[in-house]
């Protein structure tokens, strides 16, 4: 008695959906850590200085690079410039191997 039963193409169109619309999905927004806090949380807690209770994370906590040294510019990259360097770098490496075999 609960078998499903696809509707035929008439009964579809005889809904008016063009005025129904969607209620746009809730999604809670959290606020995003910045490098600076998470750096701030890593030293304060002892739980990230220690991988499973048994790798010691302290000297790698300790050598990590600030956020200042790693921020780069942003750079577009043309592919036409970008593949004539590095073909003309491979040719000068190789011109240089050939030269050097032939001494």
């Amino acid at each position: 008695a609960d078998i499903p039963v696809i509707p035929d193409l008439e009964e579809v169109q005889e809904e008016d959906l063009a005025m129904q619309v969607a209620a746009p999905p809730s999604v809670q927004v959290n606020r995003v850590l910045t490098y600076h806090d998470l750096d701030k949380d890593l030293m304060k807690h002892a739980a990230f200085q220690t991988l499973d209770g048994e790798v010691d994370l302290k000297l790698l906590t300790k050598v990590l690079a600030p956020e200042h040294e790693l921020r780069e510019d942003d750079v577009s990259w043309d592919w036409d410039h970008l593949f004539t360097e590095v073909s003309s770098e491979l040719v000068t490496e190789w011109d240089l191997g050939q030269s050097e075999r032939e001494d």
